[in-house]
């Protein structure tokens, strides 16, 4: 659990990064391309210092590294930014985060895992939660077609993610050759699609830049991800895409901490509470019918 609440906790400090390189006259989608490419540089470069073997991978199982590569990050990236600019990022955010619902749905569809009240309920907070969080409970949002669909999109290749690294889990890959592969196919497709050079003149700007983007790369993209795909060696898919839904409540809160954005009072505050319920709801025991044992991954 605490693995997967320091994912959401570090990939919830993103927007700092991003105002920042936006001020500089990057594009949210070079700002993306800076990001995954920095990340795929750096944990190669990681993974020939501690192991090439974890470089390894197996033919037949390239779909898998293609797939949370270019569908569960790159198409994700794309999808998300576009329903933000269609949109708003009140509302991109909250379609981003229907996500742990089509997460329950595969992991029922390819791992056969079980349902249960804990989650139902913990869902229904989750979603409830994000949408007060962010002010679409409590509001006067509206949404085009489009946006929405770019927002739906997003939110499905997301909770893909969890499905091909515990497919690639089961095949015996280490979560450090899952991130690795799947920061580099990112990197390479969402590049493919932006104006590289531009995005290297700003990096090399200065010092400075030269170090946030480092600090981006490490803090919003390899550690998250990497704490992420481990902590799915001990919890359920669908048990971990609703406790990452802490990402938006520190979004939320490092917004108003130092951008000095208000949270919507009431309904931010009852949001918050209701996506932390869901984390300390969805970790609770539950007790089968015939022993006292709680429930345990298979």
């Amino acid at each position: 659990m605490l693995l997967i609440l320091a994912a959401g906790t570090l990939w919830g400090c993103i927007g700092i990064f991003v105002r920042y390189f936006n001020d500089l006259g990057l594009s949210s989608m070079q700002t993306a391309a800076l990001r995954l490419m920095i990340s795929a540089i750096l944990f190669s470069v990681f993974v020939l210092i501690f192991d090439r073997k974890l470089f390894r991978i197996k033919p037949k199982d390239l779909w898998i590294f293609l797939g949370s590569g270019i569908v569960s990050v790159g198409i994700f990236t794309i999808c998300y930014f576009q329903s933000i600019a269609l949109s708003s990022l009140s509302v991109a955010s909250v379609l981003l985060y229907t996500a742990p619902v089509f997460v329950m749905l595969f992991s029922l569809i390819f791992f056969k895992e079980k349902l249960n009240l804990n989650k139902i309920i913990a869902l229904i907070f989750s979603v409830l939660g994000c949408a007060m969080t962010v002010g679409v409970i409590g509001g006067s949002l509206s949404v085009t077609l489009s946006g929405f669909l770019f927002g739906l999109g997003s939110g499905v290749c997301y909770a893909l993610y969890s499905i091909f690294s515990r497919f690639a889990l089961v095949c015996g890959y280490s979560p450090l050759t899952i991130t690795l592969y799947t920061f580099i196919f990112a990197g390479v497709s969402v590049t493919a699609v932006c104006r590289p050079t531009e995005v290297v003149t700003v990096m090399t700007h200065s010092f400075t830049t030269v170090l946030l983007s480092l600090l981006f790369a490490v803090v919003s993209c390899v550690l998250p991800y990497l704490c992420y795909t481990l902590g799915l060696k001990y919890v359920r898919s669908s048990t971990a895409s609703i406790i990452a839904t802490i990402e938006p409540v520190v979004a939320t809160v490092m917004g108003a901490a130092v951008f000095h954005e208000a949270v919507v009072f009431p309904f931010g505050y009852i949001g918050i509470a209701l996506v932390v319920s869901s984390v300390v709801l969805i970790n609770l025991p539950i007790k089968s019918k015939n022993s006292d044992k709680t429930e345990k991954l298979t």
